[in-house]
């Protein structure tokens, strides 16, 4: 079967009517396709993991409910889209997975729809065994080996004795799920397989070089041990020499589907002659007869042993460093495409995303550069009080034109209707009012005279109001205006 079902379009527009993006996006990452989940659809997933407003539990009970299905595609891909968010989603992804009793229970699963689902059934069961195992082994440590921080400060190289061996099982448990998954390269036939591999693949190799490291911390301290340690220390090192050689037949089969040869970590076995001294020295402490052999020697066998562990986990660095660059590389690549895209828009459409960039448009015109006026700015100490009036009313023009004035107005002549008028500025003369000169005159024979002009522009009024007595003034006004007997005087 390929491309999308009709089964996929109905639950998808399902999901749209109902607003919940997240299942939609799952079901387009697990559709009936035969190919591995889109990298868009995982990039998004990936992303609702690190929002905070995001319910984590939905989205595993989304894909949880997924692997009900009885396609052997859908049920994969699930299972894929998984692993994929706990390796590269937030920490809260995979803290969710071990907090739960159960996960994925697929052990009967079976998918008899044709001789391929027969054959990716086998791979379904064994995959979905090892999540389960990852999950079990971050709810018992606390931390994912995959991620945990190597060199020599780092947790394994760090470790005590005793919480050493009790840790360093809990990888072997899990490398030997992930190595159960035991697939060939003529089984990788297809593209949904194909993306599981790639994803354990990643996980064999760091998980490897944890359990490397912890090899190493594990020899250092060998020959300090109590017997019970030193006993458990060497059966775990016995077990360790048969992972390396399972190991190393895995990452065959990564060579042989394509993968670069510079992604693939180069292994060091350790000397034969160490798994002998470590035999020699628990021989001793249980009090049987052994070679004696001095601590020169001793000491010469674990230094080699050593470097010859060092040497991979040098290896394994290299290609952590490998795979950065190369993400590097890949963000670099899509963040040029991204610039392209928008330069051809531009091209395309220039006033539009002129427009865009900025409010104010420089295409047709130039820009004002005028200083804007302030109209809060002190005056200067050396101007008068009447000064500063005048100058603040002069700021009129600069905002709208002044109102007309008209003498058939009740209100001292200013009429309502807009009538054509001089553009000058509104120019009172307070001092004329309330100032100190004596000759005021009746202020409404002005108005009366020059209708549209009853204040002049020059700022000065041709009659004067009562000078030194604001009460008389006032009054005067008042009673010019026509307030008193509600009329206007002509």
């Amino acid at each position: 079967m390929s491309g999308q079902s009709i089964t996929d379009r109905i639950t998808a527009a399902q999901h749209s009517v109902t607003g919940s993006a997240i299942s939609k996006t799952v079901c387009k990452a697990t559709t009936h396709e035969i190919m591995g989940p889109k990298k868009k659809h995982l990039d998004y997933l990936i992303q609702c993991t690190n929002e905070m407003n995001v319910n984590i539990p939905q989205l595993a009970d989304t894909l949880f409910e997924r692997t009900a299905n009885t396609s052997w595609v859908v049920v994969f891909k699930s299972l894929t889209t998984t692993h994929h968010l706990m390796v590269y989603g937030n920490e809260r992804f995979i803290q969710y997975l071990a907090s739960r009793n159960t996960l994925f229970n697929l052990s009967n699963f079976l998918d008899k729809s044709g001789l391929q689902g027969y054959d990716m059934s086998t791979f379904i069961r064994r995959y979905s065994r090892y999540l389960n195992e990852k999950a079990v082994s971050y709810r018992q440590v606390a931390f994912d080996f995959t991620k945990v921080k190597r060199g020599s400060d780092g947790v394994m190289r760090t470790m005590n004795t005793e919480k050493l061996l009790k840790t360093i099982p809990i990888i072997q448990n899990q490398m030997d799920v992930l190595l159960d998954f035991n697939v060939n390269a003529n089984e990788l036939t297809n593209g949904v397989i194909n993306a599981a591999f790639m994803l354990l693949f990643k996980d064999a190799i760091r998980l490897f070089a944890a359990y490397n490291e912890g090899i190493i911390n594990l020899l250092e301290k060998y020959f300090d041990m109590k017997k019970v340690q030193c006993k458990e220390g060497l059966d775990i090192y016995k077990k360790f020499l048969t992972r390396m050689t399972r190991i190393s037949e895995f990452l065959k089969v990564a060579e042989q589907v394509g993968i670069d040869r510079g992604d693939i970590p180069d292994l060091s076995q350790a000397p034969s002659s160490l798994l002998d001294a470590l035999e020699q020295h628990l021989a001793s402490l249980e009090g049987k007869k052994v070679k004696d052999s001095t601590a020169a020697s001793r000491a010469s066998t674990l230094s080699n042993a050593v470097s010859s562990l060092a040497n991979t986990g040098i290896s394994f660095t290299k290609v952590d460093e490998r795979e950065k660059q190369a993400a590097l590389e890949e963000e670099q690549a899509r963040l040029k495409a991204l610039k392209e895209q928008r330069l051809k828009e531009l091209q395309k459409n220039p006033t539009a995303a002129t427009t865009d960039s900025s409010p104010v448009s420089t295409m047709g015109g130039t820009i004002n550069s005028a200083p804007a006026i302030d109209l809060f700015s002190t005056p200067s100490s050396n101007n008068s009080s009447s000064k500063a009036a005048n100058d603040l009313l002069d700021l009129q023009p600069a905002f709208q034109q002044p109102l007309p004035l008209s003498t058939g107005s009740t209100w001292g002549g200013f009429n309502a209707s807009p009538t054509p008028q001089n553009s000058q500025g509104l120019n009172v003369d307070f001092d004329s009012v309330f100032g100190n000169n004596t000759n005021a005159n009746n202020l409404d024979s002005t108005v009366a005279s020059s209708p549209n002009q009853a204040l002049t522009p020059n700022g000065q009024q041709a009659n004067k109001l009562v000078s030194n007595d604001l009460d008389s003034s006032l009054a005067n006004l008042v009673g010019n205006l026509g307030i008193g007997n509600g009329t206007a005087k002509k």
